[in-house]
């Protein structure tokens, strides 16, 4: 503390230096995550907290399946029109996805469509199938492309990015996949900020909350599996200025979009302070950090959450959105001289804004009457379904409907696998009371009806004395059934 007097006695540029020192070397306190924000046309670096170390990805990965998809039909080797079939791996996959069975058929427009909003995992082993022949081809193409773009911190070993040993990269290294779709692809850029899709009479809304919600919005994809925690990349323009955000590492579903809100408008914030932060230089020159992923798996599925994580998360974000745990010290000394931020957790607490959503369906395109047809089929399935099943079947598969979140923290990983274990039982057991009263009303009308019918017997052979015998016979039967109730 003695070298620090002097400078605390005169307060000058060279105490402004000192922090922004400590806000370089500082490692990150509490919870791990990864921030990055740069400017989308120069590659400039905004802000950046652990943007080199390596990260699962879980479902970001999609956005370079989207990318050498959406490429291939670019160079003229597919079409959005050309049909893929479902094949049996890609039926196999966790969730979250589509659920369509083996051998149904549906176009690249639909599946990429289907999997930047829903994530589904299946359409993304589809896509891959359907380019690379396999999902060990495709990922070759992945890994190639990454190489190209200069992701050298990144490694691909499937498309969809459940768990998988090899299967890393870095903030860094997606902000420049989203700087590549936003450069190399802007005639199909639209596939990675779809508000929400209509498949039958089900609706999806984008798991990125700040599309519809943060202004300006305009892309990208959302990840999460245990080991990675809840990761985003966003991106948004204003006044003619595109920003990139990432956020790797975050407690929840509406926590990543909170940061990302967060990086975002300290970027488009003009308060003419910009030379009190070091420069960074750009994305591209970040220098890879040589370390082991953190995995955060007991911490984002752990006994501790009241519900299991997944993708599709909605948990709230508690108090006015405050900065990150690891924000750095020289970014909490410029914030108090910046004009005072929107608070994030409002702009992301109301829902979307209204919007039409994107028709998908399966089979060859339609248009017109057809495509009306064809969602009017698919909304009749949908519907008839659980009518065409007993109520037995419904019961039972009551536990599963309501553990399939679980298998999303699948989506999730194979570390979550000791998790969903768990949690289904206790799902199981909140859902037998909705059955039991039903089971109940059974077995009492049942035994309503001897109790009734045999007391008439006696009237009419006219013998009092044998009345009581059979009431009393009787009325054990209905007992026990009654008693046996519970039990079921």
């Amino acid at each position: 503390m003695h070298f620090l007097r002097p400078l605390l006695r005169k307060p000058s540029l060279s105490w402004i230096g000192l922090v922004a020192a400590l806000a370089i070397v500082a490692p990150c306190a509490g919870h791990a995550e990864a921030l990055l924000v740069v400017e989308a046309d120069t590659g400039k670096v905004l802000q950046a907290d652990n943007a080199t170390y390596p990260w699962y990805p879980a479902s970001v990965t999609k956005m370079m399946t989207a990318y050498v998809t959406l490429k291939a039909i670019k160079d003229g080797r597919m079409t959005l029109d050309q049909l893929l079939t479902v094949s049996p791996v890609a039926a196999s996959q966790s969730p979250s996805k589509m659920g369509l069975r083996p051998g149904t058929q549906v176009t690249v427009e639909n599946a990429l469509a289907m999997m930047l909003v829903k994530s589904a995992n299946d359409m993304a082993v589809v896509l891959a199938e359907g380019v690379g022949g396999s999902i060990d081809g495709f990922s070759a193409q992945m890994n190639q492309t990454a190489q190209r773009l200069g992701m050298t911190q990144t490694s691909y070993v499937n498309p969809n990015g459940l768990p998988a040993d090899g299967q890393i990269t870095s903030a860094r290294d997606l902000a420049i996949l989203a700087r590549a779709i936003i450069r190399d692809l802007p005639e199909y850029e639209y596939f990675y900020h779809i508000p929400s899709i209509r498949f039958g009479r089900r609706v999806t809304n984008n798991f990125n909350k700040l599309i519809g919600r943060y202004p300006g919005a305009d892309g990208f994809k959302t990840g999460f599996i245990c080991a990675s925690g809840y990761n985003l990349v966003g991106s948004a323009t204003r006044n003619g200025k595109r920003l990139i955000a990432v956020v790797l590492g975050a407690s929840s579903g509406q926590m990543r979009a909170v940061r990302a809100a967060q990086l975002l408008e300290r970027g488009f914030a003009n308060t003419g302070l910009t030379w009190l932060r070091p420069s960074l230089g750009t994305v591209d020159n970040l220098a890879p950090i040589d370390a082991s992923p953190p995995n955060l798996r007991d911490e984002m599925c752990g006994g501790k959450r009241k519900r299991p994580a997944s993708d599709e998360d909605a948990e709230t974000v508690a108090g006015n959105g405050a900065s990150s745990s690891g924000e750095t010290a020289l970014s909490f000394f410029t914030a108090g001289l910046q004009a005072p931020l929107a608070k994030p957790s409002e702009l992301l607490a109301s829902g979307p804004v209204a919007s039409e959503p994107m028709v998908v369906y399966t089979g060859p395109k339609k248009t017109g009457a057809a495509l009306i047809a064809a969602v009017a089929v698919e909304t009749q399935k949908q519907t008839e379904r659980p009518r065409g099943k007993k109520k037995s079947q419904i019961a039972a598969k009551k536990p599963d409907a309501a553990a399939e979140p679980k298998a999303e923290a699948k989506d999730t990983g194979k570390e979550a696998k000791s998790e969903p274990k768990a949690k289904p039982a206790a799902r199981h057991a909140s859902a037998k009371p909705e059955a039991a009263p039903k089971a109940a009303e059974k077995p009492v009308a049942v035994a309503d009806k001897p109790v009734s019918a045999k007391p008439a017997k006696p009237k009419a052979a006219a013998k009092p004395a044998a009345k009581p015998a059979p009431k009393s016979s009787e009325a054990k039967p209905a007992d026990q059934k009654t008693a046996a109730t519970p039990r079921s």
